[in-house]
């Protein structure tokens, strides 16, 4: 084996309290969501809901299962609407840290049988394989069990030293993360590189190659349903030709199905049947989409053509703190506000802004760590802004804005209230 790194020393994971979630409702259930201090964020519950359901007609209609990312919103509220909508229920999930995965335990979610799968999202970190292998030992009395991905053959060299000063000797149920053009995480299968990876995975006694796992990031780039169906095409031949050469590499009484997990928000979206009848090839395993930006949706993935505005679910409330006549760009009127980078992140996209004031012709056109310059394109003068007024921001990136606030209001434009005021109060998990 080669020489690896000396893992950290393995200590449980103590989670810290954060804000109390009944406190705050207790405090703002019912307030005017134009009456909170700013900036803040609001997220609609019923267009969240509604998003989370949309999906899981998509990944019927292909009659894939389906994973939900939880990175987004990191919240209990939310895991639950993610794999228990109106169109289906699922239990599989992916986390990106290992605190999200921990909070969803301590919330309950695997004792009531809401997640019984649970995957971490980034090749296995040496150093964090005894606390993967700890949750696993905690979820699996309630039939629970957590996956890993591998990419370089010293993370199963590193799972086979591991299991070593065990007497369990377990397997652990691993995806392949396959690289299909991104280049941010994996293999190309035609490389050498991959080929070493998946003997080594294959013939080790500690792993179960459980499937191929891709994620087209590359796809956000999308303009079009088409663009993104592409992208979904390439993931899939990807995956794929992985499971494929597999199969050819073990004997024909042990050809259980791979699982080809593919998937981003805009590839899923793009899982219509009307794709489904294009896709030419014969799966070598069972087909998995992913996605994990979907319920709250932002201006990110409007420019991808895929969704409309009305499906963003989730803004943030600024106040108009000055207001500056003429000053901008070809004499257009620039008003301040309290909402910049830490609010909104530094994000930008095809709208060249930070973000979008809904309804208005207002743009977060500059940002500095605690306030944005809201900027406009017209000079017609109708539109303009009062100091002291709250307006909504929709920013470029929904994962990047939610981490920064401690806190999210939730509103229900299905409810007698029609959105405007706080119907509940999530509180996202912090911390890696």
């Amino acid at each position: 084996m080669a020489d690896l790194p000396v893992p950290q020393t393995h200590t449980p994971i103590h989670l810290t309290g954060g804000p109390d979630k009944k406190a705050l409702v207790d405090a703002f259930k019912g307030q005017p969501i134009n009456a909170l201090r700013t900036p803040a964020v609001v997220i609609d519950r019923a267009v969240f809901a509604k998003n989370c359901a949309l999906m899981h007609e998509n990944a019927k209609a292909w009659g894939a299962q389906f994973r939900a990312h939880v990175k987004t919103h990191k919240t209990i509220e939310g895991v639950r609407l993610q794999l228990r909508s109106t169109a289906a229920t699922t239990h599989a999930v992916v986390v990106s840290t290992l605190m999200e995965a921990h909070e969803i335990v301590k919330g309950g979610l695997v004792a009531d049988e809401t997640v019984n799968d649970i995957l971490y999202g980034l090749p296995v970190p040496i150093n964090k394989l005894a606390d993967l292998s700890d949750l696993w030992d905690e979820i699996a009395p309630h039939a629970g069990t957590v996956r890993v991905m591998v990419d370089h053959p010293i993370q199963v060299e590193a799972i086979e030293r591991f299991e070593d000063t065990k007497s369990t000797n377990r397997r652990w149920s691993v995806f392949i993360k396959v690289d299909a053009g991104g280049k941010r995480a994996g293999l190309e299968p035609s490389s050498p590189a991959f080929q070493e990876l998946l003997k080594s995975a294959l013939l080790s006694q500690n792993i179960s190659v459980y499937g191929f796992y891709c994620h087209a990031g590359n796809s956000y780039a999308s303009r079009s349903p088409e663009e993104a169906s592409s992208w979904l095409t390439i993931e899939i031949d990807a995956v794929n030709t992985a499971a494929r050469m597999a199969k050819s590499l073990l004997p024909e009484s042990n050809r259980d199905p791979f699982v080809l997990a593919v998937g981003s928000t805009p590839t899923a979206h793009s899982a219509t049947p009307e794709n489904k009848a294009k896709l030419a090839s014969v799966l070598h395993g069972t087909l998995e989409i992913h996605a994990g930006n979907y319920p709250l949706l932002d201006l990110q993935q409007l420019h991808t053509g895929l969704v409309q505005r009305t499906r963003i679910a989730q803004y943030v409330t600024a106040t108009v703190l000055s207001y500056y006549p003429g000053r901008g760009n070809n004499a257009t009127d620039e008003a301040l506000c309290d909402a910049g980078a830490i609010a909104m992140s530094k994000d930008t996209g095809p709208s060249g802004s930070f973000g979008e004031v809904v309804g208005r012709t207002w743009k977060l056109g500059r940002v500095s760590q605690e306030h944005g310059i809201l900027t406009r394109d017209s000079t017609d003068g109708v539109d303009t802004l009062r100091i002291g007024e709250v307006v909504r921001i929709v920013g470029q990136h929904a994962c990047l804005t939610l981490a920064a606030h401690q806190w999210y209001y939730i509103a229900d434009s299905e409810g007698e209230d029609g959105g405007l005021v706080v119907e509940d109060v999530w509180v996202p998990w912090k911390g890696w």
